[in-house]
């Protein structure tokens, strides 16, 4: 099933992220744990994106989930429609 991500917020999350560890980050933008996935993906097509930080300290998820450089916000929110 394709359809179009749902826009979590228009908004990067500025979250800690620990070199070395894994995380789901949500595609779908369904996932009441913004920016992570809480498998509410189920039955829509989307699949998390598993991402590995390279380094600790903060990081800027994407949260309209429009990004071309998954999972790190590029500002592309800065271009959507926010009427």
């Amino acid at each position: 099933m394709s359809q179009e991500p749902v826009i979590a917020q228009l908004s990067p999350y500025k979250v800690e992220l620990e070199e070395g560890k894994r995380y789901a980050w949500c595609r779908c933008g369904l996932s009441k744990n913004q920016p992570y996935c809480d498998g509410a993906h189920k039955d829509t097509g989307f699949t998390p994106m598993m991402y590995v930080a390279e380094k600790s300290g903060p990081h800027y998820l994407c949260g309209c989930k429009q990004t071309k450089n998954e999972p790190l916000c590029d500002g592309t929110h800065n271009k959507l429609d926010q009427s």
